[in-house]
């Protein structure tokens, strides 16, 4: 293999790395960390590599970040399976993109739909939000969450004025499903972040974060204190009792008719030009608007016309998110701190002038790595251009130079680590530049070990960042391994920490002290490694120990393990520090093998789904959607996010939709969920 092909290979697992990181961010914990922009940057990165790899170097290309909905639903949420998927959106900036949807449309339609006609609304900076009515009265409301499986917040939806409990007037369907955008309106949004100010508590980044942490609140009275107003964009579920509408403007004035709110401001049955004027015009308007908006979403008319274009893996093929560009102002670069992350990178934030971008208080800004400071040539002290990009995170552009004080230094990056004083190093090939020295970076270490206690790793519940911040602070924790030997008497004297706390805290503790193999190789943070390539490994090798004595060699010949993964694998293992650590951890942690007792999936093919790509779709009869990828995994196999030629088997569950359609179309052999959950019922005792 040529050097070329590596280096994308190396490339592609890390911005799959950071595409994972920055969804978890934006769905999930509503705290983004970089633009719209830089995120479709990155996917876009994603996708080309893929596509100058090949299908050859391109395997487990649904396993991709980039193909994902949205992000898992929270763990503190009840969770609410979608009888229609909620997809996203492929996003378009320039009016050649729009015209070349628009013709991809036209080579796609009949002859009765053509020219395409479009319907154009405000694309709402919010959250996303599917309400469900029966008989005329709201049962239900769910955020997007992945796209299958979303938050239940049904009860403090009930708090929203603008959302009504029951529909007007009358003819509506005995199953109604509307989608929407919960938001805030600008002038509620400073007034509320005016109110926290003045009681000292923290401020709203932006509307999209404040609609989005009201309404995933876990207490109903304070979702009902925050001024939430909603719109909605489209249909979900609909009565088969009841015809549709024609057209989606038609669905959206009777939504309107039954008492539900739709955006004022909206283009109807119009032509591909027609829409751009539209959008031109609204782009010029955006600031006259009363609520925060991050582009239009133009979409076909027709309903029967959507229904023939269908839809990709994550969005459909007739609606397109145009963005608008981004807004930007000048304000004061007080400071450049660096921090020390996870994995060791040292990345640079702008600690700003407090300046309002489009009704947003802006305070801080990621300077990502040193070629970027120095290629923007900023100066603590500079006046520069901020742009809040994609309406979330704000970007420093630049400086402004014909403002710049005399006397201003260009910025040393630091050469040590600002927090254990250690000599950083710079990755060939890498522009982030990295303290190696984990074991003995207090910094790295509360970051690692706020990975390990997570959810998707170890799963130690009550371990959140603000506890983990004590026990570093008290000098109870230092590096993962001190977990295990906290005593009650240690954590009883915390802030906010009773007996019955700590002693919930010491039980998950124990209970974590038996785990699956994948779950705590995940949990260790090596770089490169996520939750996929974590079950790999655990399946190719079957032991910890086997995996420690692996040499290069056979790390690579692992089924699905890269040479990136296999060189980061094997340098952590060889690490002294690190392989003390592992060692530590193993006097108080009993590893169970993922596939049971004394089984490798190297080692045994006959389990039922031993080398087959696996595609789940649709509500299964008892299982989630992740308790069923675990055992498709358990079992041999491996889950995928879409159907493709490379599919060997598509699970279809009830209300199986554009996945079931694809695999028939491809001959793809299907099995329904019933049949699904029975094979796997026979296999229970492997």
């Amino acid at each position: 293999m040529t050097s070329e092909p590596i280096d994308l290979l190396r490339q592609r697992e890390q911005l799959r790395e950071q595409v994972a990181w920055h969804q978890l961010r934006y769905h999930r914990d509503d705290d983004p960390d970089i633009s719209d922009q830089e995120y479709d940057a990155l996917v876009a990165r994603l996708s080309a590599i893929d596509a100058a790899l090949g299908p050859s170097l391109a395997a487990d290309a649904g396993a991709s970040p980039a193909d994902r909905v949205g992000a898992p639903a929270r763990r503190d949420l009840r969770t609410i399976t979608h009888r229609v998927q909620m997809l996203s959106l492929q996003n378009i900036t320039e009016q050649a993109e729009l015209e070349a949807f628009d013709r991809r449309l036209a080579g796609l339609l009949p002859s009765d739909f053509l020219p395409p006609r479009y319907a154009v609304e405000p694309k709402i900076d919010g959250l996303a939000l599917s309400i469900r009515y029966v008989e005329g009265r709201l049962v239900e409301a769910a955020t997007r969450g992945d796209g299958a499986v979303g938050e239940d917040v049904t009860a403090n939806v009930q708090t929203i004025a603008a959302i009504p409990a029951a529909l007007e007037g009358i003819g509506w369907p005995a199953v109604l499903e509307v989608r929407g955008e919960v938001f805030m309106r600008r002038d509620d949004f400073l007034r509320i972040n005016e109110r926290h100010l003045q009681r000292g508590e923290r401020i709203f980044a932006n509307p999209r974060n404040a609609a989005a942490g009201s309404l995933r609140q876990l207490d109903p009275a304070i979702t009902a204190s925050r001024p939430l107003s909603f719109m909605a964009h489209g249909l979900g579920e609909w009565a088969a009792s009841l015809p549709l509408p024609d057209t989606h403007s038609h669905a959206m004035h009777q939504l309107s008719r039954w008492g539900i709110p739709i955006v004022a401001r909206r283009l109807e049955s119009a032509t591909i030009d027609q829409a751009w004027a539209f959008l031109a015009g609204l782009a010029q308007d955006r600031d006259g608007l009363d609520f925060e908006i991050d582009g239009a979403v133009i979409k076909l008319e027709s309903l029967q016309a959507q229904k023939i274009a269908g839809h990709l893996s994550r969005a459909p093929r007739f609606a397109m998110a145009f963005k608008f560009p981004a807004q930007e102002v000048t304000t004061r670069l007080l400071a450049i701190e660096v921090q020390v992350g996870r994995t060791g990178a040292l990345t640079p934030v702008a600690r700003l002038e407090p300046v309002s971008v489009g009704g947003v208080l802006v305070s801080n800004a990621t300077l990502h790595n040193p070629g970027e400071i120095a290629r923007k040539d900023l100066r603590e002290g500079d006046m520069v251009w901020v742009r809040r990009a994609g309406d979330v995170i704000p970007e420093v552009v630049g400086p402004v130079l014909s403002r710049r004080p005399t006397g201003l230094v260009p910025f040393a990056f630091p050469q040590r680590c600002p927090s254990c004083g250690g000599g950083v190093v710079q990755p060939p090939g890498e522009a982030v530049v990295r303290c190696p020295s984990r074991q003995s970076c207090s910094a790295q270490q509360r970051e690692v070990v706020c990975h390990f206690v997570g959810r998707r790793a170890m799963d130690i519940d009550g371990l959140g960042e603000k506890m983990v911040d004590q026990l570093f602070e008290a000098g109870l924790v230092r590096r993962i391994s001190d977990l295990y030997r906290l005593r009650f008497e240690d954590l009883i004297g915390l802030d906010r920490q009773g007996p019955k706390s700590v002693q919930n805290l010491m039980s998950a503790i124990e209970a974590s002290r038996e785990a699956p193999l994948s779950r705590f190789l995940f949990g260790l943070g090596i770089r490169h490694v996520g939750e996929r390539t974590a079950q790999d490994l655990a399946q190719a090798f079957g032991s910890l120990d086997a995996l420690m004595a692996a040499g290069l060699d056979g790390l690579l010949a692992a089924p699905d393990v890269g040479p990136v993964v296999s060189q980061a694998v094997f340098d952590f293992f060889r690490d002294p520090a690190e392989r003390e650590e592992v060692m530590r951890l193993g006097q108080h942690l009993r590893l169970t093998n993922d596939q049971g007792p004394g089984r490798s999936y190297l080692r045994d093919g006959a389990l039922p789904f031993s080398g087959q790509t696996v595609v789940l779709t649709g509500a299964l009869p008892s299982l989630s959607r992740d308790d069923a990828a675990n055992r498709v995994v358990r079992l041999g196999g491996k889950v995928t996010g879409s159907v493709s030629a490379k599919t060997s088997l598509v699970v279809a569950g009830e209300a199986a939709g554009s996945k079931l359609d694809r695999a028939m179309s491809l001959g793809i052999r299907v099995m329904t969920g019933e049949e699904f959950e029975s094979l796997l019922r026979t296999h229970d005792d492997d």
